[in-house]
């Protein structure tokens, strides 16, 4: 079954789903510090105002299950995890330049 019939057989809706795989209260930040250049979790706690490091460690699997984020676990001591943006997670960023329109038009009014 093709995705436009499982679509329409089963009433999915394409913007939704995408909306409900970034719908979170820290993906969108989460999203940004990367793309700033925090790859590690201890980074972004830091970068991150109030977020729980379970609810972030939560948020980083969502994402990489989602196929937004990829994770590089590193075999040393202390262990470390790096996270950074797939193809697809840097399609968000085309939100970002939209965000930034949508803010100009706003401040002009």
């Amino acid at each position: 079954m093709s995705i436009a019939e499982k679509t329409i057989k089963q009433k999915i809706c394409p913007l939704e789903f995408a909306v409900n795989a970034i719908s979170g209260k820290w993906k969108i930040p989460i999203v940004w510090r990367i793309n700033e250049g925090e790859r590690r979790p201890s980074e972004m706690l830091r970068g991150i105002a109030k977020v729980d490091r379970r609810v972030l460690n939560q948020q980083l699997t969502e994402m990489v299950e989602d196929g937004i984020l990829s994770k590089k676990s590193f075999h040393e001591l202390p262990p470390r995890v790096e996270y950074s943006l797939t193809p697809l997670g840097e399609v968000l960023w085309k939100l970002n330049a939209w965000g930034e329109i949508l803010l100009a038009n706003s401040n002009k009014s």
